[in-house]
């Protein structure tokens, strides 16, 4: 349980800083803060894990490459249900998906225990 929760408030504060590098991407407040990363998982694991299972082929084909522009649209989608959270668009949110992983992974490899 624990891991969880700090698996959790490292995607929160991986998003707080996303949002404050990449002008794109607005997070409104410490509570949106910490709701956006359980929509974003949901979302992923839901919607996004159908649309990468039916996008496959396309997948293959590009090498990979897909996966990012489907990582933006759920990204899209999870500001458009949580409100306080915006992106502007889907440039942003190509962009500001990759450096959220990228963010994220850096905070993982630092936190000990994740």
């Amino acid at each position: 349980m624990a891991g969880l929760l700090l698996h959790w408030l490292i995607s929160s504060a991986s998003l707080l800083i996303v949002a404050y590098i990449f002008p794109g991407i607005e997070v409104r407040g410490l509570g949106t803060a910490l709701i956006a990363p359980i929509v974003i998982g949901l979302v992923n694991a839901t919607i996004g894990f159908i649309v990468k299972l039916l996008t496959l082929p396309l997948t293959i084909l590009t090498l990979g490459i897909f996966w990012l522009v489907i990582n933006a649209l759920m990204l899209q989608l999870a500001s458009f249900l949580v409100p306080g959270f915006f992106v502007a668009d889907f440039w942003s949110a190509f962009f500001g998906a990759i450096v959220l992983s990228l963010v994220s992974m850096i905070l993982r490899a630092l936190v000990p225990g994740v």
